[in-house]
C-alpha cells in the first residue's frame, strides 16, 4: 500500500506557520523552467500565502499601492527574486513590464504573480506565453486541511495499484455535511464553525455587491448576481443548461424585472473570470460517433460552501435534505479530485452518453491512464454504482486500454476496501494524492 506522508507545517515570516499545499511541487518545478509563474484561483483559497512562501520579496497590489504600481512599475518589480506580485490584475501594467524583464534576462524564476480574476484582454499587450506558466489553485482538499489520511493514494491507483488491506475511515454523514458547509478556506482552518460558516456568506455578499463589477468596470445588479449564484447552487453537479439558469433567474428576479439570456451568459462568464464558477467538462472520448457523447459540463462552484451560502442553507437544513446534500457532496469530491489529479499531472472530467450511462468523475493523465468514479453519499448504494462503472468499462473495452481503477467515493462506509467485483469503495477521508 502506497501512503503519503502527512504534510507538516513550517515557519514563514509574518504569515505564521505555512501549511503546505499540493501545488507547492508544481510551483518549485515551474520556477525552474519559466521566467515567472501565475497562480490563479478564487479569493481566499491561499494563493497569497503560497506565493509568499516561495518568494524572496513581495509587492501587494491594493487600493493604496495601485497608483504607485502604475507610475513606477520597474521600481515596484525590483527586489529579491522570486518577487511576488499579489493580485496583479488590479495593476495589469505590471504584467507587460515583467514580461519585458523576463525577456531581457535568461534567469528563471524571477516572478510569482497571483490573481483572483482574469482582467480584460485589452488590459495587457501580451499573453505571457513562454514567459509565464499558469497554475490553477483551488480551496484546500481534505488531505491538505488534515481531514483525510491520504491512505488511499490516487497516484497509486492510477499506476494500477490495489488496496492491499482495508483502511479505516472516521467520516460520517454529519461530518461530511460539516466539511461541505465549512469549505476548504485556509483562513478558517483553526476557527470554530460559528466563524468558518460566515466566510462563504461574506464571499457571496462581496461578490454580488462589489467584486464582480470591479472585474471590468461593468455595473452588474447585485440581486441578479445572487439569483444566478442561487440557480448555479441549486443545480450543483447537474448538466443544467444556460437556458435553464436563465429560466431560474427570470423567475427569481420578479415580474417587474427582466433579464435576457445574453445577460445571463455575461454573468456566467464574469463568474468564471473570478474563478467562482468551476464547471466540470465532459470527457470528450469518441465512441462510434461524436453525437453519442453529451458534451455539456456539470455545474460546480469553486467550493461547495459557496453553494451552501448561495442557497442560504446550513448544516441542519442539509442533514434533513439528503438529495441536495448528495449533489453538494459530489461537488466536494470533485474539488478534492481536481487537486489530487493536478498533483499527478492529470485532469478530471465527467462522462455521460445519450444512453444514460454516466460516471461522476473521470480522472485522466497525460500518459493515457484513466479511472472512473461514482459518488454516493450512502455506501448502501454501492452495488448500483459498481454496476454502472463496470458497464462503462465493458463499453470502452474495445476502444481504449482498460481503466487503471474503478472507484466509489462515499461519505460513509467505515472502511476503504476493494469489493469482490474489483471496484474500490473509498470514504473521502481516506483519499489523497
Amino acid at each position: 500500500m502506497h501512503k503519503h506522508a502527512t504534510l507538516a507545517s513550517v515557519e514563514r515570516l509574518s504569515f505564521g506557520p505555512y501549511r503546505p499545499r499540493l501545488i507547492d511541487a508544481e510551483v518549485n518545478e515551474y520556477l525552474q523552467a519559466f521566467g515567472g509563474i501565475l497562480i490563479e484561483g478564487p479569493k481566499w483559497c491561499g494563493k497569497t500565502w503560497t506565493g509568499h512562501h516561495h518568494a524572496a520579496s513581495a509587492f501587494f497590489v491594493d487600493p493604496d499601492t495601485k497608483d504607485r504600481a502604475g507610475l513606477t512599475p520597474r521600481i515596484v518589480l525590483a527586489g529579491d527574486r522570486p518577487r511576488l506580485v499579489d493580485e496583479w490584475q488590479d495593476a495589469p501594467l505590471l504584467w507587460d513590464v515583467a514580461r519585458r524583464l523576463i525577456d531581457s534576462s535568461p534567469t528563471k524564476g524571477q516572478f510569482i504573480f497571483t490573481g483572483s480574476a482574469v482582467p480584460p484582454l485589452e488590459a495587457t499587450s501580451h499573453s505571457g506565453t513562454g514567459r509565464f506558466a499558469r497554475l490553477r489553485m483551488r480551496p484546500m482538499s481534505l488531505f491538505e486541511s488534515g481531514h483525510s489520511t491520504g491512505s488511499i493514494s490516487l497516484a497509486h491507483l492510477l499506476a494500477g495499484g490495489h488496496i492491499d488491506e482495508p483502511m479505516p475511515s472516521e467520516l460520517t454523514y454529519p461530518e461530511a455535511v460539516r466539511h461541505i458547509c465549512r469549505g476548504g478556506w485556509p483562513g478558517t482552518l483553526d476557527q470554530p464553525d460559528s466563524f468558518a460558516l460566515r466566510l462563504p456568506q461574506q464571499y457571496i455578499a462581496a461578490l454580488a455587491e462589489t467584486d464582480i463589477s470591479r472585474l471590468d468596470g461593468v455595473s452588474r445588479d447585485p440581486v441578479k448576481v445572487r439569483s444566478v449564484l442561487y440557480s448555479l447552487a441549486r443545480n450543483t453537479a447537474t448538466m443544467a443548461s444556460t437556458p435553464t439558469i436563465h429560466s431560474d433567474v427570470a423567475g427569481m428576479v420578479g415580474t417587474d424585472e427582466s433579464i435576457s439570456l445574453s445577460s445571463v451568459r455575461n454573468y456566467l462568464r464574469a463568474l468564471e473570470r473570478v474563478f467562482v464558477v468551476d464547471d466540470l467538462p465532459s470527457w470528450r472520448f469518441e465512441i462510434r460517433s461524436k453525437t453519442q457523447m453529451l458534451a455539456s459540463p456539470k455545474r460546480h462552484l469553486a467550493d461547495p460552501s459557496l453553494a451552501v451560502a448561495a442557497l442560504n442553507a446550513d448544516g441542519a437544513k442539509l442533514e434533513a435534505d439528503t438529495k441536495t446534500t448528495g449533489f453538494l457532496f459530489e461537488s466536494l469530491c470533485v474539488r478534492d479530485l481536481r487537486s489530487y489529479a493536478q498533483a499527478n499531472d492529470g485532469s478530471v472530467y465527467h462522462y455521460h452518453d445519450k444512453n444514460g450511462l454516466e460516471a461522476d468523475a473521470i480522472v485522466t493523465t497525460r500518459s493515457g491512464a484513466w479511472g472512473a468514479i461514482e459518488v454516493k453519499l450512502d455506501y448502501k448504494r454501492a452495488a448500483e454504482a459498481a454496476h454502472s462503472l463496470l458497464r462503462l468499462k465493458t463499453l470502452l473495452a474495445s476502444r481504449i486500454p482498460p481503466p487503471a481503477f474503478l472507484m466509489i467515493l462515499t461519505a460513509t462506509g467505515g472502511v476503504a476496501h476493494t469489493r469482490d467485483d474489483g471496484v474500490h469503495l473509498v470514504p473521502l477521508d481516506c483519499l489523497g494524492p
